[in-house]
């Protein structure tokens, strides 16, 4: 894609926290894309636009379907940071033939999304990239999982610490995704479940040892994971606490606890143990996660501008790529 031919990709939700400093990885990665920062509040959109440089700022209406745009302004895709109920800014990009990604979904509340694309598969190639902070669990747990000839059991745990929750937007979601749903999805020896009785909590051992109960959750990941493993067993866990780092005295951070067990390549049978630290906490990751997605889609790295259709993460950036992004930009990993 020449500089000429570069649209603005429009982030709804940009002037938040997380949106924010995605649009500012966004730009580190491709300093000439052009960037619109879209918002309920266009003063804090145009002051996120100044700072993210060769960016313009929009308001948008979410409750109008051509989201409060004039007719002449032209995009080059939509990236949703926050819950849209009424999927305008879907129908938005559908209309327009605009990739379109989005993170706030849980795995109980897809259908809508899944039912427009139904209705209009060839209209816009659109990412769910709903599993945990945009990738950063599903991504290492494909890479580590290449050591394995066959796989039992995949289980997540995040720990989310209470002083990294973000802004507004991240507390309705994480309101909605923990509440609104009484069950969390998890794939339990070939079946899927949701999670009651002795299946909705599981102790693990944190980065630093200490042993914590988390609560059976469904982003994205355990969908993305089911499809591209044989695994039988498949669960993601969290707990909204302290982070090691803050019982250290230090600044909040954000840990992933990945365990997967199986048959490993030379024939043994054994269980693997990966942690993965950002010292900065999960908007990091999360923003990471969203810039590398919006790139693939354009086709500005791992290959040509994605085709219409309905997407996973997993299928379009490659395990490795990822990993090494995730480690350019801060993030710890290292075998337990």
């Amino acid at each position: 894609m020449s500089t000429q031919e570069k649209k603005s990709v429009l982030i709804i939700g940009g002037s938040g926290l997380v949106g924010a400093q995605a649009a500012k990885t966004l730009r580190q990665l491709h300093p000439d894309l052009p960037i619109t920062i879209g918002g309920r509040d266009l003063g804090k959109a145009e002051a996120v636009a100044k700072a993210v440089g060769l960016a313009d700022a929009v308001a948008i209406d979410l409750g109008r379907p051509d989201l409060g745009q004039a007719d002449g302004k032209a995009y080059g895709a939509v990236v949703m940071f926050l819950k849209d109920g009424g999927l305008n800014s879907l129908k938005f990009a559908q209309a327009r033939g605009l990739p379109y990604l989005s993170i706030s979904s849980g795995v109980f509340e897809v259908g809508p999304e899944m039912a427009l694309y139904i209705h209009k598969p060839k209209s816009a190639p659109i990412l769910m990239d709903s599993n945990w902070l945009a990738g950063a669990a599903t991504f290492p747990v494909l890479h580590f999982a290449k050591e394995f000839r066959s796989i039992e059991a995949i289980e997540i745990a995040a720990v989310l610490d209470e002083q990294d929750m973000g802004g507004p937007a991240a507390h309705a979601d994480f309101e909605r995704l923990t509440t609104a749903a009484p069950h969390a999805l998890i794939l339990k020896q070939g079946q899927w479940l949701w999670s009651q009785g002795e299946d909705a909590a599981r102790k693990f051992r944190t980065v630093d040892g200490m042993e914590l109960q988390g609560q059976a959750y469904s982003p994205l990941d355990v969908l993305s994971l089911a499809g591209a493993t044989d695994a039988r067993s498949i669960r993601f866990d969290l707990v909204l606490g302290e982070t090691a780092s803050r019982r250290r005295g230090e600044p909040f951070s954000s840990e992933i606890v990945i365990e997967i067990s199986g048959e490993k390549r030379d024939g043994t049978r054994g269980r693997e143990r990966h942690e993965i630290v950002h010292p900065a906490g999960q908007a990091p990751l999360t923003a990471l996660g969203v810039a590398l997605g919006v790139e693939r889609l354009l086709g500005l790295a791992g290959g040509a501008p994605v085709e219409p259709g309905l997407y996973l993460p997993e299928v379009l950036i490659e395990p490795d790529y990822f990993l090494r992004r995730l480690t350019e930009f801060g993030a710890i990993i290292r075998r337990a």
